[in-house]
């Protein structure tokens, strides 16, 4: 057997091993909550008949906190084996012959071509794949994750207290008072603020005012119940995650292994369903507003309005919008029409809440969070130049430089590498190239790229980071084509998981306080760590592409 058969026969075995801890992972989160209020679940009041519901068990919070180990453990793992699994698939992908609800991809050659339904007489590629023994489907993971999603919108949310504040945020709303300059310490005796814990109680909102919207129309249906409330906000945020994993299926439906990986890194990810739909975190809805723009974008109007939206829910997801901006830098038409409906959209938002609601965000803006390696980095200025002083300044400026370190290294690498989105159309035929295909950067690097490239920059760069931030990297990631990136950006979300584990501070016993002060802020290490091994891979790899295409040259004949 060649070495290489060998690699492919490993790489086939990891994929069995690989789904079973996905799966069992998604069933753990699932478990979670269904054992109703516990440390990392945060009890709901209202009537017991009204969703979401669960056992009400009351389980020890050491069973808790293991299952909640095992999930991201096992998720991680899995998603990381899976991912390594399929990037160079054993075998050739299956045919429709082998799956009979395959989408049939006909050719120009194709003697049936255009014949309607003849295509099916001829084998074609499907979003199946067969590695050691075991037969992946795109659509089958696609369906586990939408299926999760929706499942545990009826349980009670887990892993944070953050669905708290937006229920008082909402209710804040439906009483006249002002989320943006207001804390839920300021409607004492109140049954939906007096839930949120410490330390949000006196901390006005973040969010923008698309987010607060949603958030008072919760609030107005829920009334006085923080379940149904609850219940109405983990119905919208389940459903803009399914539809954005419909929506990058749809977008990679031509090409079966980049349909497979898209799957495994938005609608069947555990990571994700641990902390977007299980955690409920606003990020969802923004980020399925992002990759409905990059995919619309054949409509400069629309597109204009989605991310106005993304960025009326969570201002950071505006860092998206330059993937667009730079693939319409050439066509200046077009871009003013975009930018100016998104803009559009953001200042009517921000002009119906008043613009007070900017003041949070520049206060959380010089945050640094105590998983974050720059909390090391504070720790060191003081301990060498003083304890006086926070600073956040030269943290700041550090951080910036760091991101314009990742991302050009990125975007160095995109360029040479040739790295393009190259999805299908959302409408037409499956394998027609998108409208954009010609309009991309020399190089091919497109939108969605330089999207993605900014983004995940900002997301290993930046001094405040959490967990769910990471959902905005990934679901740009399934919009590109496969690197070792893909790796990179679960182990940083896997790492962070397991810093805030779990990210609550109430209803957590003395003994496992470690886990906050101890291992949370060593795990900033590993950030650092990953960081470096981002910016020394694209390096390496730009530099191999370089030596590659100097290779292939044609080389001058002599006189």
């Amino acid at each position: 057997m060649t070495s290489e058969a060998r690699r492919k026969q490993g790489r086939g075995r990891l994929a069995g091993p690989a789904m079973v801890a996905i799966v069992v992972s998604i069933l753990l989160t699932i478990t979670i909550g269904l054992l109703g209020p516990s440390a990392m679940v945060p009890a709901l009041t209202g009537p017991a008949w009204q969703p979401p519901y669960s056992l009400a068990a009351h389980p020890s919070p050491y069973l808790v906190i293991a299952l909640a180990t095992a999930t991201l453990l096992l998720g991680g793992l899995g998603l990381l084996a899976a991912l390594f699994a399929t990037s160079r698939p054993g075998s050739p992908p299956a045919t429709t012959r082998d799956d009979p609800d395959a989408t049939p991809t006909a050719t120009p050659d194709d003697p049936d071509h255009g014949s309607g339904g003849a295509a099916f007489r001829r084998p074609y590629p499907a979003p199946l794949h067969r590695l050691g023994g075991v037969l992946l489907s795109a659509r089958a993971l696609v369906l586990v994750g939408c299926a999760a999603a929706a499942v545990l919108a009826f349980l009670p949310p887990s892993g944070s207290g953050d669905h708290l504040n937006y229920a008082a945020y909402g209710r804040m709303v439906t009483l006249g008072v002002d989320p943006y300059t207001h804390g839920a310490i300021d409607l004492p005796g109140d049954p939906i603020a007096d839930a949120v814990e410490e330390p949000w109680r006196e901390e006005p909102s973040v969010y923008g005012p698309v987010a607060t919207a949603v958030q008072a129309v919760a609030s107005w249906i829920g009334g006085d119940s923080l379940r149904l409330t609850m219940f109405v906000l983990a119905l919208s945020n389940a459903a803009a995650f399914i539809v954005t994993g419909l929506l990058v299926d749809r977008f990679t439906r031509h090409d079966p292994r980049r349909r497979l990986r898209a799957a495994l890194l938005w609608t069947a990810n555990p990571l994700l369903l641990y902390h977007l739909v299980a955690g409920m975190h606003v990020d969802t809805l923004a980020i399925a507003c992002m990759v409905a723009a990059l995919l619309a974008r054949g409509r400069p109007m629309g597109s204009g309005v989605l991310l106005g939206l993304g960025v009326a829910i969570k201002v950071n997801a505006g860092l998206v919008a330059l993937g667009p901006a730079w693939e319409l830098r050439r066509r200046p038409g077009r871009l003013a029409l975009m930018a100016g409906c998104a803009v559009a959209v953001v200042v009517v938002g921000y002009a119906v809440v008043g613009f007070d609601a900017l003041a949070p965000i520049t206060r959380t803006s010089k945050s640094i969070s105590h998983a974050s390696f720059w909390k090391l980095v504070q720790g060191w200025l003081q301990a060498i130049v003083g304890t006086g002083s926070a600073y956040r300044g030269a943290i700041q400026v550090g951080s910036l430089l760091v991101l314009a370190l990742v991302a050009w290294s990125l975007l160095r690498l995109a360029a040479r590498a040739g790295w393009s989105s190259g999805g299908g159309a959302l409408s037409g035929h499956p394998g027609a190239p998108s409208w954009h295909a010609s309009s991309a950067a020399p190089g091919g690097v497109d939108a969605p790229v330089v999207a993605m490239a900014l983004v995940v920059a900002y997301l290993f760069a930046t001094p405040y980071i959490l967990p769910w931030y990471d959902g905005l990297a990934l679901g740009m990631l399934a919009l590109v084509g496969a690197s070792a990136l893909d790796g990179l950006v679960v182990a940083h979300l896997l790492v962070l998981s397991l810093a805030y584990l779990p990210a609550r501070v109430e209803g957590q016993p003395d003994d496992l306080e470690w886990l906050r002060t101890v291992v949370r802020p060593q795990l900033g290490w590993a950030l650092l760590a990953l960081t470096v091994a981002l910016v020394a891979w694209a390096w390496r790899a730009a530099g191999r592409e370089r030596r590659r295409q100097a290779s292939a040259a044609p080389q001058r004949s002599g006189p």
